[in-house]
Parts: C-alpha cells; structure tokens; sequence
C-alpha cells in the first residue's frame, strides 16, 4: 500500500475513533491502542492514525475555538458528528502537522466529508478549512470576531443537546437478530405491489 493510500485509510480510522470520542466522552482516549489493534494491521496507517486521534484531541479547545470563529451561523458543538470531527482532523493538519502539504489536508478532509457524511458536507468542510488555512499561514491566530447574541442557545436546548450526545451509541450486532425469532412473512402482506 502506498503512503498516500496509508494516510487515507489512517484519517478514516481516526475519524471513527474520534467519532466514539466525540460521543462517548474524552475518556475514551485510553481505549485508542485497542481500537487501533482490533481496526488495522498496517504499522504505518495506525502510527498516522494514532498522531491523528491524539493531536485533534489535545488541541480540540484551540481547534474548535478556530472552527466556531470562522463557521458563519455554526457552533461546533451543533454541528453534525461526522462534519466536526472531519474539521476537526483537517485543522489540526493545517494547523500542527508541518509535513502534510495544505491542500493534501484539505482535499482529504473533502473527500471524507463526502464518504461519510452528506453529499453537501464536502463544499462545508472546504469552506471552513479554506479559511483555516488562512489563518496557519498566518501563525495559528484566533479570528477577531465577537459571536452575535443570537449565536447562544438557550440554557434548555443546550441541556437536552448535552444529553442526547452523551447517549451510548452501542452499535447494532448480527448476533442479536439472529437470536431474536421472527415470523415468516406472509406475501399478501407485502407493501410493494409487484408488477
């Protein structure tokens, strides 16, 4: 496998870990090595991917910082998962990670948004990192924009969106359906009219 194939496949890897991070809770952080161990067997992808998970989340207060300046009308904590933690990835290449060229970082970021979230997702991340990439060539300073009062949220809606993102995401096993009886289906019951 080729370097460029190495990293791509290693930003994947890290936006699923960051992905469980960002909805689990920063404790997480110890189970990094074992996720790492049970997803991929390649060296060089889980060194990449391990510089990837840990650099997003010792910079994420700086990082975020960051994206919510320059995200018009977006807090990042609003933001869809996938979409933040793809940002998020992308901007801790433009901003602490020299040997990844800015437009590589960019691109990559683009080609996940699109892979793992929406079709629009690509032209948002672009977007934002175009302008965080303003903002590393310049040395990493913070925009000097206040956020408009309409920006906060209300002290309920940001309660029920703390809650909703602490729930665990436990994911759906095979194995459970197949312990589970089901009824046969009966055909006079099919939805679909067949032709």
């Amino acid at each position: 496998m080729s370097k460029i194939k190495r990293r791509t496949r290693a930003r994947q890897v890290a936006l699923q870990f960051l992905y469980q991070l960002d909805l689990r809770g920063p404790q997480q952080i110890e189970e990094l090595d074992a996720f790492l161990r049970e997803t991929e067997t390649d060296r060089e992808t889980v060194v990449f991917a391990r510089r990837v998970v840990r650099g997003v989340h010792e910079h994420q207060t700086k990082i975020d910082q960051i994206l919510g300046g320059v995200a018009k009308n977006w807090q990042v904590h609003r933001m869809a998962v996938v979409d933040r933690n793809v940002l998020r990835i992308g901007a801790y290449e433009l901003l602490h990670a020299g040997d990844v060229p800015p437009k590589v970082s960019i691109n990559e970021a683009i080609e996940l948004g699109k892979r793992f979230s929406t079709a629009s997702s690509g032209s948002f991340v672009n977007g934002i990192l175009d302008k965080v990439s303003q903002i590393a060539a310049e040395g990493g300073a913070l925009p000097t924009t206040e956020a408009p009062e309409s920006a906060t949220v209300p002290q309920e809606e940001d309660a029920v969106i703390q809650a909703a993102e602490t729930l665990d995401p436990t994911p759906f096993i095979q194995e459970d359906l197949a312990s589970q009886e089901v009824a046969p289906m009966d055909p006079n019951d099919a939805l679909i009219e067949e032709d």
